[in-house]
């Protein structure tokens, strides 16, 4: 059920949710400061592709 939820979840929305934190992440990698928004915007985007069946901890 998990597979299907995230096939459902790419297609309807996921991809283009992972694309925009990727974007992000690059823009904030650009200063010191935001090195670590950027690393945090990489893990929401690896999120984003497949939220069903994982755990933030």
């Amino acid at each position: 059920m998990k597979t299907l939820g995230n096939i459902i979840w790419i297609i309807f929305g996921g991809l283009h949710i992972a694309l925009e934190y990727l974007i992000a992440g690059l823009v904030l990698m650009i200063t010191i400061i935001g090195i670590p928004f950027g690393k945090m915007h990489f893990r929401l985007a690896k999120l984003a592709l497949s939220p069903f069946g994982k755990e933030i901890a």
